[in-house]
């Protein structure tokens, strides 16, 4: 059961457990793989992959890494990327995954997304789905029929059956 607790936004904000520290731990410890006691970049990328599911971006590991790395250290530590991942999971919320997944898909950058953007992104993902499916998605994402889906549009879709709470 996840918790959550207001913002001064107003946004909910996801408190963090004692199994999410103790999967931090866990992730660090499988990176770490030589074992030197700190995550260098790649670690610190792959770390983000298996907690997250997407591989940040190079504006984001700086980020990650100017924010964690103490002076004259070579890496990351554990208490450090531990900080980190709580804040990352705190802040993390629908409307941000939704926008990863749209961006996914929008390889072109255009703001929308078109019949070929679909094809494309489950060609990567799902090779062996019928086209006669992926057809069946882009018609249903794209609400007003103008084969274009608009993130607005896409997010409808992608948050269907979920609960506001």
């Amino acid at each position: 059961m996840e918790m959550y607790s207001l913002t001064h936004f107003g946004r909910k904000q996801r408190e963090i457990t004692d199994i999410d520290k103790k999967k931090f731990e866990t992730v660090y410890e499988l990176c770490d793989t030589d074992k030197k006691g700190y995550l260098n970049r790649e670690d610190l990328k792959m770390a983000v992959v298996m907690l997250f599911g997407y591989k940040p971006s190079k504006s984001e590991t700086n980020m990650l890494m100017d924010q964690a790395q103490a002076k004259y250290s070579p890496g990351v530590c554990i208490e450090m990327f531990v900080s980190l991942m709580e804040r990352k999971l705190s802040s993390d919320d629908q409307y941000q995954k939704t926008r990863q997944i749209f961006n996914a898909f929008d390889v072109n950058c255009r703001g929308f997304l078109k019949l070929e953007d679909f094809r494309a992104a489950f060609s990567r993902v799902a090779p062996r789905l019928p086209e006669r499916t992926v057809l069946e998605a882009f018609r249903l994402a794209d609400q007003d029929s103008d084969g274009h889906v608009s993130f607005r549009d896409f997010e409808c879709v992608i948050s269907y059956g979920q609960a506001n709470s």
